[in-house]
């Protein structure tokens, strides 16, 4: 019997190799028909014997290209026709909300890196080398169906060649979006910084950029989705030059190495940091740092000052395959690592078009190697951590945005901002939440600027118009001002959602936690705007997306000075001595780092009571501690007081500090009076710091545990969820969930989207959709 379907298929299946694969199958199988894009995926129809058409829809999905993801295939009975030939046809548009998911920026295939590297190949050498299981996607894409006019690349016209490769089913070029060769295809162009114009291009740009890193300077590099500020990594004195110039302060470095061989020089690559550091997304991975030799020590002192782990990451496009190659017309060994962060000053948007590069970059580089692919949408590089058995992201960004999170709930056309640190924004329809790439810290006009251009090419890329928009709480961040506006401005109403709320449900969206199971959150971080009109940051909440109830928190202690005491750890030492009763005696390290004037006022706030803040924060904690073991006193950049903490702590060497979980009002509190008093008596007592940072790190991850149980035994609660900035920390993590496991519990914890709040977003838009849905 003949049988004829019309088959739709979603999910992640344009620019991924989808329609070739179809095409090989339907044609192994005998049958004929046709398959295309439109604007909601695939869509094809195959006509042939009812046991081969059966085959084919059975093997459809399972042996897809390694890129895509299927979401469903539906199929619906046609009346045969009498098609014996199997063909592509045209992409098509329509109409309706029903898109495509947009397939991320993914790393150079081994296929187009050989030809790269090949001296009798046609694309020798060429830095924009494509196909389709391979480079850039969503950085170019500017419309729906998936097609070259639809991208950045229509601006540059295929010769005959590649015009043939992308028109030959057969060829692992066919409708490859990106593909071009150096006949046709985009340029490289150098200019020195005291250079009115460009003075080299193509491969003898690409010298000129190397003879400047080898030299010591500093080079603007354009690449996938944005500039990176480049610099020799082995010349100690250019990554000096480079923090400098950049405003850096301590913050460490990503280095770019050649290949493993160089980074298992640098970091051990056991446990999955090499399948990460090699994988298709190519994130930066914080992995521990281990230096092999004199070399590296310098290279890892420079790059990551006081970092217990060291940013790596592998080349991932032909650009920076070639960067850390030899060079035909370059007198120098290759170089092995390089330098890479993000092409701006600190705290400002990327830079992504050369004319900006020039402007904002001159006073950062000494030289600048541009192409003239543009770039529709920025994306920074992602950054994971080894977390456990499982990868967790830091930054989710290029590699992974702006593939969708699938929510356990509806959620009606809705935009969501995020806070104010490590924004990136989420457009939400249906069942599916579209996380973007990360915007930055939204604490400036630049960046605000940024976070609104990005919602505006991702809300219409996946043709979501907004109905509700969603924002933090906190009165006083940008983005819940931009919210404001912008929901006034489209008649919309605005939801302001607390931030640790929306913290424990992107954990819950991630996982698919239904709406209706309440689970336990236990929310660490170091700031967010609390129901009471205090900074929160240490949190018990049992709940779920549509209310949560605030069952314990970290006993509260004035902050004195508010933003000045996050910048000074010493402060909030010095205001945790005094929530415990313990004198300000000049041997603690806190005291002695301070100024006679800085402990007068201090003093007199956290006596009065004036000009502090109340906090149940976690992260400040963390920071307290850091001061009292005379770690850090001042911090150049969140989090670092913490970090070095953790990079600090040793093996358990005796009994953990005390944190106890008492009941006040039927309320659970963490108290840290006893754990300061640990630390001034471990301080007073010669106890290494790295014995005295594991015994409070193992103290903490008791109090978590203690607190569970209570919940458990009062609630009847058996999910955990940690969340929050603190649970970056990979030892208070593992330690967590290991307690808690040992006691039947089961934990969740963040391995889609950031623990910290570049995954508040997803969490707005989800206690939205449960508070629309009541």
């Amino acid at each position: 019997m003949t049988q004829r379907l019309s088959v739709r298929v979603t999910g992640v299946v344009q620019g991924v190799g989808f329609r070739p694969y179809v095409y090989g199958l339907a044609r192994s199988l005998r049958l004929g028909g046709h398959v295309g894009n439109d604007d909601r995926g695939v869509l094809l129809v195959v006509e042939g014997a009812d046991a081969d058409v059966a085959e084919f829809l059975r093997r459809l999905p399972l042996e897809a290209p390694p890129l895509s993801a299927v979401e469903s295939v539906v199929a619906t009975e046609e009346t045969p026709q009498g098609d014996e030939s199997f063909v592509v046809v045209a992409s098509e548009e329509t109409a309706g909300t029903d898109v495509a998911l947009i397939p991320p920026d993914t790393a150079v295939c081994d296929d187009c890196l050989r030809e790269v590297r090949d001296p009798a190949d046609r694309r020798y050498r060429y830095p924009f080398t494509a196909c389709t299981y391979c480079g850039p996607r969503y950085t170019i894409v500017t419309g729906l169906p998936y097609d070259r006019p639809f991208t950045t690349m229509a601006a540059f016209p295929l010769c005959a060649t590649c015009q043939a490769e992308y028109d030959d089913p057969g060829d692992r070029r066919f409708h490859a979006q990106p593909t071009a060769c150096p006949d046709c295809g985009p340029r490289l162009s150098f200019r020195r910084r005291d250079e009115p114009d460009a003075s080299a291009y193509d491969d003898g740009a690409l010298a000129r950029a190397l003879e400047v890193l080898h030299g010591g300077g500093i080079v603007a590099v354009k690449g996938v989705g944005g500039y990176h500020l480049a610099c020799d990594a082995y010349q100690p004195a250019a990554v000096a030059e480079l923090r400098r110039r950049k405003q850096r302060g301590d913050k460490p470095f990503a280095v770019m190495v050649a290949d493993l061989d160089v980074a298992t020089r640098l970091a051990p690559m056991s446990d999955g940091v090499g399948e990460a550091l090699a994988s298709r997304e190519a994130p930066i991975v914080l992995a521990p740092r281990t230096p092999a030799g004199p070399a590296e020590e310098r290279l890892l002192a420079v790059a990551a000052p006081g970092a217990a782990t060291i940013g790596l990451l592998l080349p991932y496009s032909p650009l920076h395959h070639l960067l850390l190659s030899p060079h035909p017309d370059v007198d120098h060994e290759p170089l092995r690592a390089i330098v890479l962060t993000s092409g701006n000053l600190s705290d400002e948007p990327l830079c992504i078009d050369p004319d900006e590069a020039d402007a904002r970059l001159a006073d950062l580089v000494d030289a600048f190697l541009h192409h003239d692919r543009p770039i529709h949408v920025s994306c920074d590089d992602s950054v994971v951590r080894l977390v456990g058995d499982g990868l967790q992201p830091v930054r989710r960004s290029r590699g992974y945005a702006p593939l969708p999170v699938r929510l356990p709930l509806d959620a009606p056309p809705s935009l969501a901002v995020g806070g104010e640190l490590k924004a990136a924004v989420c457009v939400a329809s249906g069942r599916r939440a579209w996380l973007s790439q990360h915007v930055g810290d939204v604490g400036n006009l630049e960046t605000l600027t940024m976070l609104a251009r990005t919602q505006g090419t991702l809300a219409s890329l996946v043709r979501v118009v907004p109905e509700v928009v969603v924002a933090d709480a906190h009165p006083a961040y940008l983005s819940r001002s931009w919210a404001a506006r912008y929901a006034d401005e489209h008649d919309v109403p605005l939801v302001l959602v607390q931030h640790h709320h929306a913290h424990l449900a992107s954990l819950l969206a991630e996982h698919g936690v239904a709406p209706d199971e309440p689970v336990l959150g236990v929310v660490f971080d170091g700031t967010g705007y609390g129901d009471d009109g205090t900074i929160w940051g240490g949190e018990l909440l049992l709940g779920s997306y549509r209310a949560v109830q605030r069952v314990g928190h970290l006993r509260p202690v004035p902050l004195p000075g508010g933003d000045a005491a996050i910048r000074r750890p010493a402060r909030t030492a010095l205001a945790h001595l005094h929530a415990a009763a313990l004198p300000w005696e000049a041997d603690l390290p806190p005291v002695a780092a301070a100024e006679p004037g800085e402990l007068a006022a201090v003093g007199s706030m956290v006596r009065s009571g004036f000009g502090c803040t109340p906090t149940t924060s976690m992260g400040r904690l963390f920071d307290a501690v850091a001061s009292l073991l005379g770690v850090r006193h001042d911090v150049q950049y969140e989090g670092q007081a913490a970090m070095e903490l953790e990079a600090l702590a040793g093996a358990p060497a005796g009994p953990s500090w005390d944190l106890p979980v008492r009941d006040v009002g039927g309320v659970l509190e963490l108290d840290p009076r006893p754990v300061v008093a640990a630390a001034t008596a471990a301080v007073r007592g010669g106890v290494p710091v790295p014995a005295a940072s594991a015994a409070f790190h193992e103290g903490v991850a008791r109090a978590v545990v203690t607190a569970a149980l209570a919940v458990r035994a009062a609630h009847g609660i058996s999910t955990v969820g940690l969340t929050g900035g603190v649970f970056q920390n990979a030892r208070l993590t593992t330690a967590c969930r290991g307690r808690l496991e040992a006691y039947g519990m089961r934990v969740l914890v963040h391995a889609t989207v950031p623990p910290n709040d570049g995954g508040l977003a997803l969490g707005q838009v989800a206690v939205a959709a449960a508070g629309r849905n009541v």
